[in-house]
């Protein structure tokens, strides 16, 4: 849905540029015509296009010298969600978060569209077809998410049009495609260890993932149409594929375009979970003597066994989102992306 930009709405900027995530974004907005400043701790890419700043997201007069003149800011940085810093999930998700509002304020910037997540209203249990009308969850399944929450409010919060500042939040699930440093290297290594023989539960569980091509394009629409009156100010708007897949199936076609054999034993789910609580019990009684940061957590068999897909109902028709990929090419795209991790035959 192509929107024409007037040339003041031409500046943007990407906090977390350098990011997995933010890479794809950068390239698409100069793509489409923008100017574009990255703010973020590292510069992890070149581009004669592109004025980096780098900086703490805390502090205001690091992020200020990068604001001027911009009209837009993407925020999508964040520490990796498997990090087991709570400090770090705190001070970037939270204290960030509100420096970078009031930097924004402060320098005169329109709009600020949030990378949030749809965890935050996922408790460990089914959710299917969930709504953004759903409760944030009391009991988040991690520290990441959790501080996502607090984040998500202070973003949709600071919605002011009084102040002339509009603020809207993408909720993307599963992130995945070229260049992405976590799911597929992840994927990919528990197999090389001998991790990926056995699912849990049976199978059938339905779980959103979503190509990181149709995620920008959810947050660039959003941007463009983010202006008084829209029904997008102070919203969050779920970002998927839309082609819900069983969790194992997405998996064992990764693996298998790969190379790698796909899981073929079954573990009931209930018995994954209580194991799963028993090394969190054990690893928790060891933590005086030994620091031990298991991969078999509650958390994550409640991510492999249960249903936890979302509606793009208030995307489609408040931004005119659709997914641009559909989920088979963005399984080809990716893997084709992939060789020094393929598998020799």
């Amino acid at each position: 849905m192509a929107t024409r930009l007037r040339p003041a709405f031409k500046k943007c900027m990407v906090i977390g540029g350098s990011g997995f995530l933010g890479q794809h974004l950068v390239e698409r907005l100069l793509e489409k015509g923008y100017s574009v400043n990255v703010f973020d701790i590292q510069k992890a890419f070149e581009n004669d296009q592109v004025q980096f700043f780098l900086g703490d997201l805390c502090s205001k007069e690091d992020l200020l010298p990068a604001l001027q003149g911009v009209t837009v800011v993407f925020h999508c940085a964040s520490p990796a969600p498997s990090s087991n810093n709570r400090e770090l999930f705190y001070k970037v998700n939270y204290l960030g978060t509100k420096a970078v509002i009031e930097a924004c304020k402060e320098a005169g910037v329109q709009k600020l569209v949030l990378t949030s997540s749809a965890s935050v209203v996922f408790e460990g249990t089914d959710i299917k077809n969930g709504t953004e009308d759903l409760p944030y969850a009391k009991k988040p399944i991690d520290y990441y998410t959790e501080t996502k929450i607090l984040q998500e409010k202070e973003v949709l919060g600071a919605n002011d049009p009084e102040r002339n500042f509009f603020t809207a939040a993408i909720r993307p699930h599963g992130i995945f495609g070229p260049r992405d440093p976590q799911l597929v290297p992840i994927l990919v290594q528990a197999a090389q260890d001998g991790k990926m023989k056995f699912m849990i539960g049976d199978g059938k569980n339905l779980v959103d993932f979503t190509f990181v091509e149709n995620v920008v394009h959810g947050h660039i629409l959003a941007a463009e149409q983010l202006q008084r009156d829209s029904s997008l100010c102070g919203k969050a708007f779920h970002i998927t594929n839309d082609e819900p897949i069983p969790f194992w199936e997405f998996m064992s076609r990764i693996l298998t375009g790969l190379n790698y054999e796909a899981p073929k034993y079954r573990i009931p789910y209930w018995l994954a979970y209580y194991l799963a609580l028993l090394l969190s019990l054990i690893v928790l009684l060891l933590s005086p003597l030994v620091t031990i940061n298991p991969t078999f957590t509650p958390m994550r068999v409640a991510l492999a066994g249960t249903f936890h897909y979302y509606s793009c109902e208030r995307a489609k028709r408040d931004m005119g989102y659709k997914p641009l990929v559909s989920l088979d090419e963005a399984v080809a795209k990716t893997v084709k992306s992939y060789p020094h991790l393929r598998r020799a035959k």
